[in-house]
């Protein structure tokens, strides 16, 4: 008898069809490759030589590139950067303000070795879930940074589904 139940539900898990599973949007490494080209090509036209990551929604690497001349620490930064992008699902220039504006929450900077609360990082989003993020490290300055993250963002939004 427990032979037949478990054979009964295993069936019935078996017999679960793909329209039962769950969706959620993903970044493609196509796409991210293109954003992070985009991203390094922005700060490039301003004369700066940056690193871009992405990262997707887990927050594992899609796509890294070092522009030629971009200081080694930039690969650390821009990853960092996209991962704290996606973790709390805002852009870093924004969210390193409120932080450093509210002492509360500065324990978030020392949460793990991925986080890095400086501007640079923008969430990548599908209508309003953030599905991955994009980061740039190298540029003197981080607003610099955080605007090559939105040109990279920007290049591949209207393709985010």
């Amino acid at each position: 008898m427990r032979i037949a139940i478990a054979v009964a539900v295993t069936l019935a898990a078996a017999g679960a069809r793909a329209e039962d599973l769950p969706r959620q949007p993903v970044i493609t490494a196509a796409l991210a490759s293109e954003a992070v080209q985009a991203a390094v090509e922005a700060c490039a036209r301003q004369g700066k030589h940056v690193t871009a990551a992405v990262v997707d929604q887990g927050g594992n690497l899609r796509a890294l590139l070092r522009d030629d001349g971009a200081a080694p620490h930039t690969v650390d930064s821009a990853a960092k950067k996209a991962y704290t992008a996606n973790t709390y699902r805002t852009a870093t220039l924004e969210f390193s303000r409120r932080v450093a504006a509210n002492p509360d929450l500065a324990d978030l900077r020392r949460m793990n070795d991925r986080v890095l609360i400086l501007g640079g990082g923008v969430p990548l989003k599908v209508g309003e879930e953030v599905i991955g993020a994009i980061g740039v490290g190298g540029t003197p300055s981080l607003e610099m940074d955080e605007g090559c993250a939105k040109a990279g963002a920007d290049r591949i939004q209207d393709r985010l589904r």
